[in-house]
This record gives structure tokens, sequence and C-alpha cells, in this order.
């Protein structure tokens, strides 16, 4: 799921854009606790993760490769 640490950039980034950058806690807080409720209503998954599959995807169409490889040579015969 998404990260505080993603939160934290967010509002870095939120802060960076506001003309005065001492932003209060109070506004920081709700921003912050809207930036967590967008982010969790989102599907999204962390790039560890998206990582993750997508070796689990890469090994298993190599696997396919192989078997229909396989196939072929016994089709043959």
């Amino acid at each position: 799921m998404f990260t505080n640490d993603r939160v934290e950039t967010f509002l870095q980034q939120a802060k960076a854009l506001l003309p005065d950058a001492n932003i209060t806690a109070d506004i920081e807080k709700n921003l912050k606790a809207l930036a967590q409720s967008t982010f969790s209503k989102m599907d999204m998954v962390s790039r560890d993760e998206f990582e993750a599959q997508k070796a689990v995807l890469q090994r298993t169409r190599e696997k396919l490769d192989q078997l229909e490889q396989q196939l072929a040579e016994l089709s043959k015969q």
C-alpha cells in the first residue's frame, strides 16, 4: 500500500507550492489525513510489490516459452 514516506513526500511538495513555507500544524494535519485517505482509496501497490510481481511474471513467461518449445519438439516426434 502507500507508505508514510510517500505521504511525507507529498506533504513536502505541497508545502513548496504554498507562498508561506511555514504551514500551520492544523493545515498540515488535515492535508496529511486527506492525502492518506485519498491514497488508501486508490488501487495502488508499492514499487517493491510491483517489481516482485514483475519478476514472477517474467519467470512464468520463461517457463511457458520453455514448455511450448518442449511441446513443439514432442509434436514433431
